[in-house]
Order: structure tokens, then sequence, then C-alpha cells
């Protein structure tokens, strides 16, 4: 209805004719396509999410100077940190180490605003986050320049706070991990893991993943390069990998594949100056007894957390899915052809009901046009040799010698369908305010109103919309009768040129 180019004639051609050109795409759209994309996507499945177990086993030993302790052999027992989360692990890469550690009173580490003058700075008992110990209440030198509030700690207190550069466990690089990874479809009651059937002793002492992308035993170095780092600046503050590992199982007969896939990313931020704590780093200690008192040597261990991430599907051969997809597929291309087909058909519909909501409008459906030519309408008593109604009259223009029959038989205005949609005054009057809701009505002495909207009527009910540079002619038997029904005063007739209107949305200052 938004569309004032197309009256409420276009109804009564769009439901007397199809589109051609509309039944031509239709039968252009096949689905070989969609057949390729069931197979594809295995629509025909029926899926289950992965359940998933993984546990970790990582080797290598170095040797590495620590600097105030000397040389030091490391092995996994010294650089797996101190425990082990589900599904990660961890190894150290640098270390701060501070040794012969006692419980004790020693100056508490300076910072901008723990610096003290005089023990009324310092309150007794008070400690924060970066406090090392408990306050004595005692303001005490720290070195020849700086004083700072006496703390009850573990002494000396670390003071180092930058890691060492380069890593002191760079050769952590070399190390391996063995990732044993179980999984399970509950819904199929399938069991599989990454270690294979065939994948022996042997064949885990010697495998490589340069060569063999199923291998499950993984270099530290290489994990971290396919993750887009470089392992000597990783090790230095150190960070997190992600090791992704994507099961994505076929368990039908004749297509089964269930194969691991790796991945690997970092899942931390790497660069110092976007976060306040970059990297990642614990604390441990090593205690002995040293003449009856207790000694620790503290370590700030930097290092890289692993954790192994798993995620999938499997999907299994389904009657019921494939019925469901069948199904829905014929009901989305039914709903499409539905669709395009009556996209140009429900304007005209909605045509058709306000037009029919105007008083007086009629369509006799059953009426049939007679064997002869209307009764009111005379036939020219000079009738054109190219006219086979016996109903146009000459013209003086080459374009305007048209009749509405191109063999001798019955004149189109005869048809009480042209009859009604037309010559009726009502329903033209209707159309007319339609088009411009604020006009006045077309009386007597206005008809070529009329007259102009019968012609575009005729263009709407035998041509539809004309595409744009297009001028329908109109057969000389129409325009006549037309021009007998409401007639110029003066006899005089300028003709008909179909203006196509512009749309609201389209017209530059937005008038309609």
């Amino acid at each position: 209805l938004s569309n004032p180019d197309v009256s409420c004639l276009d109804v009564y051609s769009l439901l007397s004719s199809k589109s051609t050109k509309q039944k031509k795409t239709n039968k252009q759209t096949k689905k070989p396509l969609d057949h390729v994309m069931m197979l594809w996507n295995r629509k025909y499945q029926e899926f289950d999410l992965v359940v998933s177990s993984v546990t970790t086993k990582v080797k290598g030993v170095t040797e590495a100077r620590l600097p105030g302790v000397g040389d030091m052999v490391w092995d996994v027992a010294d650089y797996s940190g101190p425990s082990q989360d589900k599904n990660s692990f961890f190894v150290v890469t640098n270390v701060i180490v501070t040794k012969n550690q006692k419980q004790g009173k020693c100056p508490e580490v300076p910072h901008t605003d723990r610096l003290c003058k005089t023990d009324k700075d310092c309150e007794r008992g008070a400690w924060d986050e970066l406090s090392h110990g408990i306050q004595t209440g005692s303001c005490v030198k720290f070195d020849v320049l700086r004083k700072t509030c006496e703390v009850s700690a573990w002494c000396p207190i670390e003071t180092k706070r930058s890691p060492p550069t380069p890593a002191v466990l760079a050769a952590a690089e070399n190390f391996t991990v063995l990732i044993k990874n179980n999984i399970r479809f509950p819904a199929f009651n399938f069991i599989r893991r990454n270690i294979l059937p065939k994948m022996n002793s042997a064949y885990l002492r010697s495998c490589q993943r340069a060569n063999d992308s199923l291998c499950p035993i993984f270099r530290l170095g290489d994990m971290v390069r396919e993750a887009g780092e470089n392992f000597s600046k990783m090790a230095i503050e150190g960070g997190v990998i992600g090791i992704l590992i994507k099961w994505d199982c076929n368990l039908d007969p004749f297509m089964q594949h269930c194969l691991p896939k790796y991945s690997f990313r970092r899942l931390d931020e790497k660069e110092s100056n976007r976060t306040l704590y970059p990297g990642l780093n614990f604390r441990y200690a090593k205690y002995n007894m040293v003449n009856g008192v207790e000694e620790r040597t503290l370590y700030k261990a930097f290092g890289i957390r692993f954790d192994v991430m798993v995620f999938g599907q499997a999907g299994k051969f389904s009657f019921i899915q494939l019925i469901i997809y069948i199904g829905s597929t014929l009901s989305y291309y039914a709903l499409v052809r539905t669709h395009t087909a009556s996209t140009s058909e429900n304007v005209g519909y909605l045509r058709a009901v306000l037009c029919l909501l105007q008083p007086g409008v009629k369509v006799d459906e059953d009426a049939r046009p007679p064997l002869t030519c209307n009764p009111e309408l005379k036939q020219k008593p000079r009738r054109p040799v190219w006219c086979k109604c016996g109903c146009c009259s000459p013209s003086s223009l080459p374009w305007e010698e048209l009749c509405c029959r191109q063999s001798d038989g019955v004149c189109i205005t005869s048809s009480p369908l042209f009859e009604q949609l037309m010559l009726r005054r009502s329903l033209l009057e209707a159309v007319l305010l339609y088009q411009d809701p604020l006009s006045p009505p077309a009386d007597r002495g206005q008809t070529s109103d009329l007259r102009h909207c019968a012609y575009r009527q005729y263009i709407s009910w035998r041509f539809g919309v004309p595409p744009t540079d297009t001028h329908p002619v109109i057969p000389s038997c129409c325009i006549w009768r037309v021009r007998e029904k409401f007639p110029s005063p003066d006899g005089q007739y300028s003709g008909f040129t179909p203006v196509r209107m512009v749309p609201m949305e389209a017209s530059a200052d937005g008038k309609l």
C-alpha cells in the first residue's frame, strides 16, 4: 500500500496470471548444493559432546647457575612447582633466590610510602598487602641514606624485584611433555585416547611432531613457537599457553574417523606495559636446620603454565535426524517459493482489499464477455485496415495504430471486467483518492483526471508495473471507449504519457 505507482487493478492481472519469470527462477533452484551441505555438515547424524580427562608427564634435566648460590642441577621435581593443577602443568623458567632466611627482626624493604624518619611514623602491629612482616613500631636504618620501619619477618627480606635476564632456566625450551588424553562420548558408549593402539613404547621414544601430527609428546619450545611466541622472551617473566585438543569424530561404520587435532595459543597478556602484574610467578621455600635454628631458602619462580583444553563432538547416523532435516529443508523451500511467488502478489492483494472496501466497487467473477461488440459502443464508420475488433478509430500517430486483437474477434472493451475496472466512476475516484488523500473529488468538469486514471488502470491490468523508461501503448479501441465515457468538453485530447511516481524515500526534499 506504500507504492502509489501501482493501482487497485494490479490485483486482477496478478490473480489471472502467474509470473513466468518467477516460475523459471523456481525451476532453476535445484538442491544438489543442499545435499552436499547435508553430507559435509553431517546433518543426518545425532551428536554428543566429549567428556575428557587429561594427565601430563614432563621430562627434562638442566644445569643452571643461580646468583649467590652457584651451579645447580634442576630436574622435574625442582622445576614443576609445588603442585599440579587439573588439566595443566607448570614449568619454572626463571627464579630469584633469597638464601639463609631466619625468623627475626629487620628493616622493611624501602618503598615510596614506606620510608620513615622517627618511630612515630611506624605503627606497631601494622601490615598491608605489600608488607613482608609485622611492624614493631621502630624506625631503623635500611642503608646509609634511607630508614624504614622495622618488621618481624623472615630475614633478610627478599629485595630483588626484577627477574634475571636472560632467564636462568632458558634451557627448559628443550623439555618435553607427554599428554595422555582419555575421552568418552556417553551417548554412543565410545571410548578412545590420544595414544592410539598402534603407538607402542618404541614409537613414543622416537616420534616427533615435525613429521607426525598425532605424536602425543611435545617439546615445550615448539608449543610456544606454534602459539606465535618466543620462548626465550616469554621465559623471563612467564605466561600461560593453551594446548587445544579438538576431537571431531564420525562414528558411522563406513566413514569412521576419530583422531585428535592439536593447536596452541597464548592465553595471558604478554606486554608488561599493558598490565600491572605481567607474566606468571609464585614463591616457595625449602627448609633446613642449621645449629638447631630453622632456616629456609626462598624461591620466587617465574614460569610458563600450560593449560590443556579438550573440546569436540561425535556424530552417528540417526534416521530421526535425517527425517527432521529433510522435512525442514522441504518446508524452507516451500516457504521460499511461496514468498518469492507472492511478494509482488501481496501488493496486489492489499490493493484489492482497499478497492473492495470502497463503496460501489464490485466485480462479477462469473461474468463472460459477450460475443458482440459493446452495445453502447457503435462501430466506427471508417474502420482502419489494422483494426480487428471493429471499434478502433484512425490516428495520425503511427504508434497509436494499435488494436486489442491480432485477429478478427470481440473487442476487449465489451468485457464486463473492462467495464468494472476502467469505466466505473466510483472505483476511479477511489483510486485517485488513494493516490492523493488530500485531493478534492473529480467533478463533472474535471473528467481529465478520471480519464487518465482509467488509462493507468488499463496499463496496470494488462501489463502490471511497466519497467522504467518504457511507454506501454493502449489500444485505440480502449482509448476511444474511455474518451466516450469521460469526454473532454472542448473535444481536444492531449494523449496519455505514463509518469512514474517517485517513492517518498527516494525524494530529495522528502515530499510526496
